[in-house]
């Protein structure tokens, strides 16, 4: 089954907001071994949104759609929808019945705008959205699907997975795409192509290697489609040899965020930071998963070098002799944060983030990193790039993985 992906809204155009929708679904569609052919974003438009579905069905099997359905006069989805489905809106009492619950504790708010959302193309069979108020459809033409639904994220969040995943189950039965994943630490995107260059060619039709880099780590997805489905085993096995000697993981489904926050927590430990050129980026990595307070104490930015001094104890002459950018410092900073929270652990940074500030010596993308924790401290350096947000996403990726590579490897 091939999908395309339609997100409906000019506040998504204007960068207002984030489509996380296509991001959701796709992952949702992968799962269930269907094909993403196409994602886009289109204006509250008739012309726009007619034209994108014209083009999605030209190409896909199933089309799913998102945005345009609340109650005011420029949510238009609903409208078009009809139109193009050569249908008409009906009174829907189910739709009603549940409008009425949702405003039971105040009446007065079910006005002629919230009325309206019970009207729904009579061609469609409504999907309840238990979440808010306006439903989502399914519709079917010629052997085709195509579902709308809001675009507000936690209704299509449920709504897809309760209502719309085993719709398709029924409908498609040839469903035959499957993927595996690993993350690679530690190498570039380049040399780990390079590397494995010779087992891309071997590759047989059906079966794909692509590569997803991010700050510190590479993802690799070997993708199979059709009855390539069967070989995919054979060849995630000979992928894992063709990796052996560097460090990598196969993740589960989650982001690497939550990777992180599931090892720090299976650790049984309590870790601290402190940061420099990376200004808190890693403390806002840890803490953007629930939960974090089980195991992070706290972090310092010791952006200048008396915060080093006066809060974390830096020594003042190794600051004069070797410079904020330097093993001595870095390795201070971490048994300093780690002193003052009473965190087992503890990482910390400090570099040239860029664009400026760099030397021939610490030229930018210059980031010294260090980890304490019960049996010392360890320090290691890294040149990055010149980008300045590049380096402090790397910087902060690769420090987290330092800490965790020490806690884990102090653990076994």
């Amino acid at each position: 089954m091939k999908s395309v992906i339609i997100t409906i809204g000019d506040e998504i155009l204007l960068g207002q907001i984030l489509d996380t929708n296509s991001r959701f679904m796709a992952r949702e569609l992968a799962k269930l071994g269907a094909e993403t052919v196409q994602m886009r974003s289109v204006a509250d438009e008739k012309e726009a949104i007619w034209k994108a579905l014209d083009d999605a069905f030209c190409v896909a099997d199933a089309v799913f759609v998102t945005g345009g359905l609340g109650p005011t006069k420029d949510d238009l989805t609903k409208n078009v929808l009809a139109q193009y489905f050569g249908t008409e809106l009906v009174f829907n009492p189910q739709a009603y019945a549940w409008l009425e619950e949702m405003f039971s504790a105040n009446p007065q708010r079910l006005n002629a705008y919230n009325k309206s959302q019970a009207m729904l193309p009579r061609a469609c069979t409504p999907l309840h959205n238990v979440k808010g108020t306006a439903s989502g459809m399914w519709f079917e033409k010629e052997g085709k699907v195509l579902v709308s639904l809001p675009g507000v994220p936690f209704e299509t969040e449920y709504l897809f997975p309760a209502e719309v995943l085993p719709r398709l189950k029924e409908k498609f039965h040839d469903l035959l795409l499957q993927y595996r994943m690993v993350t690679v630490y530690n190498i570039p995107e380049a040399e780990l192509a390079m590397r494995l260059a010779s087992y891309e060619q071997k590759l047989p039709k059906g079966l794909s290697l692509a590569y997803l880099p991010s700050a510190g780590f590479v993802r690799l997805r070997l993708t199979a489609k059709g009855a390539a489905v069967e070989r995919l085993d054979t060849f995630w096995t000979a992928l894992l040899q063709e990796l052996k000697g560097l460090s990598f993981e196969e993740p589960r489904s989650e982001t690497s965020q939550e990777e992180f926050a599931r090892r720090l927590r299976q650790s049984g430990v309590t870790v601290a930071c402190a940061e420099s050129c990376t200004g808190g980026n890693i403390a806002h990595l840890i803490t953007a998963v629930p939960g974090a307070s089980a195991y992070f104490l706290g972090g310092v930015v010791a952006y200048s070098n008396e915060v080093k001094k006066q809060v974390l104890g830096v020594s003042e002459e190794d600051l004069k002799k070797y410079g904020a950018v330097s093993e001595p410092v870095v390795l201070q900073m971490a048994q300093g944060v780690r002193r003052i929270t009473g965190a087992q652990w503890a990482v910390s940074t400090t570099g040239v983030a860029g664009p400026d500030g760099g030397t021939p010596e610490k030229p930018v993308g210059t980031i010294w990193m260090a980890v304490a924790g019960p049996n010392g401290a360890r320090a290691q350096k890294f040149v990055f790039s010149h980008t300045r947000e590049r380096n402090i996403g790397r910087g902060s990726i690769q420090a987290l993985q330092f800490l965790l590579n020490e806690i884990e490897a102090a653990n076994r």
